[in-house]
């Protein structure tokens, strides 16, 4: 690696790529879009109103099209990841911020269980997936393992951070256009930042080196110095433990996110303020969510990925435990704390996960191998869906709470287990060629 700064591209790509998850982020606000279509006493019955068309929704319905849409979001993590790297990251942005402009449109259009299925489900899961495959790998490229972390971060931040404007913009559109109306205008805004901001996104070219930092040594051998190919890493041991952590730490971040809003009417009922404005709990979740991702990212540079890990998802741990005591106590201030830690320990997550894959497999083909690792993420979508059939059949999701806890446990004492795969276990024919954008 050579000495110096990186150039200015390789920042114009992680600001673009921030940009673009500030509108791919969407999916974090659906607590808004569930708290004005769930209502348990009128469930199956038409709306009226401005809303009128649309039938109100169980618990474990509304959950149907957010956990959809991230199984989507997972499976087409792959093929996205095959287009960032053949293809390059621009067409990979095009492509996604059309195909969930398509959705939302799809979504207020049909004004049906069925349209949010199809629009916000599998439209919406399908442009996400593609979209999101695009930035964080095309910048990382461009930057040595003593940054990575940090610049991962800076990249996914705009995905967690997009609740803080996003959740209040929602519940003013669907306050004042109905539920429709709030899907038009987002997916149609979404679609032209999206699109715009992908054309700023670029890989290195033939024989970059990212800069070093003498002050990294140690941080750097903990980095692989060959390009695994996608064949060759499921061949490890530790690719299965990567996307088990996946799942394990998504879980409890997705059951927050998704019943961020119900939460916060439930514990505050008596005060009306924060019945009417329960979005205050998701966008300061979005806020959370964000910084956590960079910050995360800072410290998993200094002391490790595995002890960031595992610092992240013990604290988190504690939090989801504690939660059912919280609600019943009635304490504002206990939620914030807690939702807050939960939803710092999975806007890390998505920092550490993809400088986990170009730790361990190198940044070549790190398109595909992060989207073949990203299936953890989606397989962690089991828990709002539980969470919901939890809440219907009992009437609280303390239960949820407990089991997702207890994931997180099993997944701290994984991370503590990990080490980097052994680069002589791939051989010459089985790395990928040298990088060429």
């Amino acid at each position: 690696m050579n000495q110096g700064k990186e150039p200015i591209q390789a920042w114009i790509t992680v600001f673009a790529g921030t940009a673009i998850n500030l509108c791919l982020g969407i999916l974090y606000a659906w607590s808004i879009w569930k708290k004005s279509l769930v209502n348990m006493d009128l469930a199956g019955q038409t709306m009226s109103g401005i809303n009128a068309g649309w039938t109100y929704l169980t618990n474990s319905q509304a959950a149907t099209p957010f956990s959809l849409c991230i199984v989507m979001f997972m499976l087409c993590m792959i093929p996205g990841g095959k287009i960032q790297d053949k293809l390059g990251p621009k067409a990979g942005a095009t492509i996604g911020g059309l195909c969930m402009a398509a959705g939302c449109i799809i979504a207020g259009l049909m004004k049906s269980y069925t349209g949010l299925i199809i629009g916000f489900g599998f439209m919406g899961g399908l442009g996400m997936g593609i979209g999101y495959a695009s930035p964080t790998p095309a910048a990382l490229k461009w930057f040595g393992p003593h940054k990575r972390g940090f610049v991962a971060g800076l990249v996914v931040m705009g995905y967690g951070g997009a609740a803080i404007y996003i959740a209040p913009l929602a519940r003013y559109l669907i306050n004042n256009y109905g539920i429709s109306g709030s899907f038009f205008a987002l997916g149609v805004f979404f679609a032209l930042v999206v699109i715009i901001a992908g054309q700023l996104l670029k890989t290195p070219p033939v024989g970059y080196t990212p800069p070093a930092s003498p002050a990294t040594q140690a941080t750097n051998a903990t980095a692989t110095k060959e390009n695994w190919a996608p064949s060759q890493i499921v061949k490890t041991w530790q690719f299965y433990v990567l996307v088990i952590m996946f799942i394990l730490a998504t879980q409890s971040g997705l059951l927050i996110i998704g019943n961020a809003a119900g939460l916060l009417s439930k514990v505050g009922k008596e005060i009306p303020f924060f019945v009417t404005n329960a979005w205050i709990l998701a966008a300061y979740g979005g806020i959370v969510n964000a910084a956590g991702r960079p910050c995360t990212g800072i410290y998993s540079d200094k002391w490790g990925r595995m002890r960031a890990y595992a610092l992240n998802c013990g604290l988190s741990a504690l939090c989801i435990f504690s939660l059912p005591m919280i609600i019943a106590s009635k304490s504002i201030v206990l939620l914030f704390l807690a939702v807050g830690i939960g939803f710092w320990q999975y806007g890390g997550l998505l920092s550490l996960m993809p400088s986990f894959v170009a730790d361990f497999f190198g940044p070549k083909n790190l398109g595909i191998n992060y989207g073949l690792v990203f299936i953890g993420w989606g397989l962690g979508a089991f828990m709002p869906k539980l969470g919901g059939i939890i809440q219907d059949q009992t009437g609280s999701l303390d239960l949820a709470f407990y089991i997702s806890g207890v994931l997180l446990i099993v997944s701290v004492v994984l991370a503590l287990m990990l080490k980097r795969p052994c680069d002589a276990h791939v051989t010459v024919t089985q790395i990928a060629p040298a990088e060429s954008s």
